[in-house]
């Protein structure tokens, strides 16, 4: 018999014993021979370890009485079909779901979340990480204390920093010792800054006094009422009076284009999904994020109808069966406003229908594939491309993606023809643009303008001039992502592909204004820790580049080189635009503002 040690442990070794001699039994056969691990001097049931008798090896197969891992509550799996009802099961209904529990019971509990994984026939660590992604789902392990009842997210974006913020969160936090105090980043509400969100009920300009006002009030928020669509038409798309060919070659000859920040144009996109096989998608991307941006909030609010009646006939022009809008959390009024437009659709929506699904606060989600991720209940990862969502959209499909104000123009090019828009426009520009106005302007908001208007005649013209004792300084042309210019270059259209050889863009049209005194600087860190926060993760050269550049930007004077090298290494290498956009702001502050970072 061959004994000879194969493996040596400690206190065990794995030996051969042929078929039939001792060790036999019901154990794997390998060859011509049992290998077993044997335990020196272990003794079960009076007899040597590799004698054991057969039974008690079954009973060892047995195993457990119950399943591995976290065990569901009874009563927490309860709480979660009550709350769930009759509503399906999908994963495409993970972040909704959470929502429901969030909101009923004030956090999100590991219990709760094991029972909704049961529910759902999800594994925990499927729902663990969704829930742990986005910043408005608050999660609680075993034996940690659930966060107060009062939570006050204070908006700690470039224009709410210039009204103030830093300041307001001393105080509110002096205030209101009782309630979780914490900074977050970009509302969409730049031009009542500063704003504070105090549970889910924004309460603008903020003060102290304001912000326990609108605690206090138990009247309940009104939503602002907003014009029903009249939908004409969609309407003549859909009894024959024009045929989708006649509609593509309207909104070529018109000229538009996307308008969250890449520009692409619209009817070739149209053609992309439409050489892609049924049944195609439609999606929405409500879910600006950009700091400085809040236009599409502004069209959802005011003008549901002409954003809806625009889906429509996209979704109708590529023959899409269904339309998904997906809509920031930040936004609880427009998500009000937009549900009942849908509710009166009837027959005029698409035969899937028309579905409305709500971020949970993660800006990367404005990337539109990562929206697509999240949408189906995922967290919102950017995919690698190609392909690219109009191959291989939602659920595997093609899919059409719009943003906001690219739809509202839509129906209006339909109803008064290609001319009328195309024509409009200052310094070559084409069509009209909406621009979110904010900072250091008399008269902040949203202006919609000849696309094509150079900074300058946005803030004089259209702003009310810069506020009062103020000294026009700098501007941000796209938000975040586009850079900073100085005044003296303020006089560039803002425009698709003018602003690219200064080192920035118009991206989704956030132009936030600076003034003298205002610490470039200062304002160039405060967008870079913005992206650290909101990096998904994914790739290196964001996550780590990001924290990094912040930790380098806070020093009083900058290292140009390492600076510059870091910017190289974030721009080639990172996966998504925002990686990729993010070192604009701290190049353009080297480049036209040395003396505000001690270069």
């Amino acid at each position: 018999m061959l004994t000879r040690p194969i493996v040596k442990w400690p206190n065990r070794v794995l030996k051969l014993f042929p078929i039939g001699d001792q060790g036999s039994g019901p154990h794997a056969r390998y060859g011509h021979g049992v290998l077993r691990a044997v335990y020196r001097g272990e003794r079960v049931g009076g007899k040597d370890a590799w004698n054991v008798p057969e039974e008690t090896v079954k009973q060892r197969r047995r195993g457990r009485t119950q399943p591995r891992g976290r065990q569901v509550e009874p009563e927490a799996l309860a709480e979660v079909r009550t709350l769930l009802g009759p509503a399906p099961r999908e994963r495409e209904f993970l972040i909704e779901y959470l929502h429901r529990l969030q909101e009923r019971f004030g956090h999100l509990a590991a219990r709760h979340l094991a029972a909704l994984a049961e529910e759902m026939r999800l594994a925990m660590a499927e729902v663990w990480e969704v829930a742990t992604f986005y910043a408005h789902l608050d999660t609680v392990k075993e034996g940690e204390e659930p966060p107060p009842a009062l939570t006050l997210r204070v908006c700690d974006s470039l224009s709410c920093e210039l009204a103030g913020a830093p300041a307001l969160l001393d105080s509110l936090r002096s205030a209101f010792p009782e309630a979780r105090v914490v900074t977050a980043p970009c509302m969409g509400r730049c031009d009542c800054a500063p704003v504070v969100e105090a549970g889910h009920r924004h309460v603008d300009r903020a003060t102290p006094e304001r912000v326990r006002a609108a605690i206090l009030d138990k009247t309940g928020h009104r939503v602002p009422a907003a014009p029903a669509g009249g939908y004409a038409q969609l309407r003549a798309c859909l009894d024959g009076s024009r045929t989708r060919e006649e509609v593509a070659r309207e909104i070529e000859e018109a000229g538009l284009r996307g308008m969250g920040g890449a520009g692409f144009p619209s009817a070739r996109k149209w053609g992309f999904v439409r050489a892609g096989p049924k049944p195609r998608y439609l999606a929405v991307n409500a879910d600006e994020g950009e700091p400085g941006t809040f236009k599409d909030r502004h069209f959802l609010e005011t003008a549901p109808g002409a954003v809806l009646e625009g889906a429509l006939i996209a979704a109708w022009a590529v023959e899409a069966d269904m339309i998904t809008i997906y809509l920031r959390d930040e936004y609880p009024d427009a998500r009000e406003i937009l549900a009942a437009e849908i509710a009166r659709l009837g027959s005029l929506a698409p035969a899937g229908g028309v579905h409305l699904r709500r971020g949970a606060g993660a800006y990367i989600c404005g990337e539109e594939s990562a929206m697509i991720e999240s949408i189906e209940g995922k967290r919102g990862l950017p995919r690698h491309r190609p392909p690219y969502v109009a191959q291989l959209g939602l659920h595997g499909r093609p899919t059409l993606v719009h943003n906001v104000e690219t739809l509202y123009w839509m129906p209006a090019i339909l109803e008064r023809g290609a001319a009328w828009f195309a024509e409009t426009g200052r310094h070559g520009g084409q069509g009209w643009r909406a621009y979110s106005v904010s900072g250091r302007v008399r008269e902040p908001g949203v202006k919609i303008v000849p696309a094509g208007v150079t900074a300058r005649e946005l803030i004089e013209e259209f702003s009310g001039g810069m506020a009062d004792g103020r000294a026009f300084k700098a501007y941000l042309p796209g938000g975040a992502s586009g850079g900073i210019l100085p005044a003296s270059l303020a006089d560039i259209p803002l425009d698709f592909g003018k602003l690219e050889p200064h080192g920035c863009f118009t991206g989704s049209g956030a132009v936030v204004v600076l003034a003298e005194g205002d610490d470039i600087g200062a304002a160039a860190l405060n967008l870079m820790r913005f992206f650290a926060y909101e990096s998904c993760g994914q790739c290196t050269p964001c996550r780590v580049g990001t924290e990094k550049a912040a930790l380098l930007m806070a020093e009083p004077a900058w290292d140009r080189d390492v600076l510059e090298d870091l910017a190289a290494v974030m721009a080639d290498a990172s996966i998504c635009g925002l990686g990729q956009a993010a070192p604009n702001p701290l190049r353009c502050a080297m480049k036209y503002f040395p003396e505000d970072v001690g270069l």
